[in-house]
């Protein structure tokens, strides 16, 4: 009953507050809205910190379909509880797309906002004294001397730079949170919205998304709006907030040379049988030059120039490279002295992991039977994925393999010196906005009015998600990333700082109660 009060409650607050709009009620200032919705959160810290750790406890990668389930289960309460019409779009052999909607009467704007609520693969082992699907809290980061701390109890505040340690702390379930509670805040202030809203939460996005397209393209109806936000991505190293207007695609790949059917003495056999490692090694290094640049033919071919707009912002970005290099433990960077944002809005080709025989301890004199190497190639604006993929496979064969999709036959593996089997795995295209598209400029308009101070403008993220589905039904997409810079995405120790989740709600707050156009 105690739920069926609060869920009426909150009910209630937005229909009131949508009611508003429809009588036409001036927009709130954005300096007040802000400072609204932080009164808001100081009342309600430890509900909102529960409700965040609650949903990180539920196990979250994409394959773990009985987890991913549970977690929809969980979201569609916690939607439900707001207002929503809620909606599952099923995704074959997977969890549902999450979809939901929120109605504002007289609302001229549709909002949409795009997020996940998968998380990468996890290795236990590799974390530092926690568990990844057992909140932690901590007094700082780690790297930062951070110890574990008990979650305070009531009235004990919360200060902003502890962190919580959790798989999807960061990436991607705290905006989840922080957009539910900036609706919290805005129903308790009787702030009406501005827009109708609706909510896309992807099950799969770290694993590639691979039927995202597919099943969207089936609810296109769903998708009628105006504007796509994503809630996805960390702040500027700075620790200001900045505003994308665009992400890099990607493709998946991986590379494995074959050497003899199984592993040999390296004394008996060395200088002799050929070392699948070795081989692999040197292709990889006819990939790249020493300053970084791809040496593949025709990588760079159809990248689209930047516009004046974007590189005067690239231009204005804060010039904060020498921290980075300090930070990273690393003397000098890639790129042949061009700056980080500039080099981001080109394509990359990254090896993210190489495997063959054995190291460390259990190092052992041999010659291994193959080699493997995982890369990622991230593509920016105008670059097919598989044409990309093709370049790569054209460069393998210009240094002598035969390249394969499969293990190679005996009869191929007698014929041919040199082996490559070549995968691509998942793949999709950039997308990206013009900057002073009228969405674009509203965005900025409103969050700087909010903040009080300009934000970081970046023509695209380093990152990757599959906006591309929204640029092809119309929707102008624009990224607002609210956690922190070393939040340790996609690795070990995931974490959130408090503070920047705060100012998190409060950027969503100010959103959702004035961006209009």
């Amino acid at each position: 009953m105690k739920r069926m009060a609060v869920a009426g409650a909150l009910l209630l607050g937005l229909m009131s507050a949508a009611a508003s709009v429809a009588r036409g009620q001036a927009p709130a200032n954005p300096r007040r809205v802000v400072e609204q919705v932080r009164e808001y959160r100081h009342a309600n810290e430890h509900r909102i910190i529960s409700e965040l750790v609650d949903l990180l406890a539920i196990p979250n990668v994409a394959a773990d379909v009985a987890n991913i389930q549970r977690n929809a289960a969980r979201l569609q309460q916690m939607l439900e509880k707001r207002g929503f019409r809620v909606q599952f779009l099923p995704v074959p052999e997977r969890g549902p797309v999450v979809y939901a909607e929120l109605a504002t009467p007289g609302a001229a704007r549709t909002v949409i906002i795009y997020a996940h609520y998968d998380g990468q693969p996890v290795d236990p082992s590799k974390w530092t004294g926690t568990e990844p699907f057992e909140p932690a809290l901590r007094s700082n980061a780690i790297h930062l001397g951070g110890t574990l701390i008990p979650f305070p109890a009531p009235p004990t505040p919360y200060q902003d730079d502890w962190r919580i340690y959790a798989r999807s702390a960061s990436d991607d379930k705290s905006p989840i949170i922080a957009i539910l509670t900036a609706l919290d805040a805005l129903r308790a202030h009787n702030i009406p919205l501005a827009a109708n809203l609706r909510l896309v939460l992807d099950p799969e996005e770290e694993d590639g998304s691979t039927h995202l397209e597919k099943v969207l393209d089936q609810y296109r109806d769903l998708l009628k709006g105006d504007l796509l936000l994503t809630a996805d991505g960390p702040v500027h190293q700075t620790g200001r907030l900045q505003i994308l207007f665009g992400n890099r695609g990607i493709v998946s790949m991986e590379i494995t040379v074959f050497g003899p059917y199984r592993s040999l003495h390296s004394g008996h056999y060395g200088n002799w049988t050929p070392n699948p490692a070795m081989r692999l090694a040197q292709l990889l290094a006819t990939m790249k030059d020493a300053s970084g640049r791809v040496l593949v033919a025709g990588f760079y071919d159809d990248v689209v120039p930047l516009s004046d707009l974007e590189r005067r912002a690239i231009a204005e970005m804060p010039a904060n490279e020498p921290d980075l290099l300090r930070e990273q433990g690393i003397a000098e960077p890639e790129g042949g002295g061009k700056r980080l944002p500039e080099m981001i809005t080109q394509p990359s080709l990254n090896i993210r992991g190489l495997r063959s025989g054995f190291v460390g301890s259990d190092a052992r004199t041999i010659i291994p039977n193959e080699a493997t190497a995982s890369l990622d190639l991230r593509l920016v604006k105008n670059i097919d994925p598989k044409r990309q993929f093709e370049r790569v496979i054209a460069h393998i064969r210009k240094q002598g393999y035969y390249v394969v999709d499969r293990d190679p036959t005996a009869e191929e593996r007698a014929k041919y010196p040199r082996i490559a089997k070549v995968t691509m795995y998942d793949g999709y295209p950039a997308a990206r906005v013009p900057m002073d598209h009228p969405a674009a400029l509203a965005v900025i308009r409103v969050v700087e009015a909010g903040l009080g101070e300009p934000v970081v403008k970046q023509p695209t993220s380093g990152g990757s998600a599959p906006m591309y589905i929204f640029e092809k039904l119309g929707l102008p997409v624009i990224h607002i990333p609210t956690v922190n810079h070393d939040n340790n995405q996609h690795s070990p120790n995931e974490n959130l700082r408090i503070g920047t989740f705060w100012r998190a709600i409060e950027i969503f707050g100010v959103l959702l109660a004035d961006l209009r156009w």
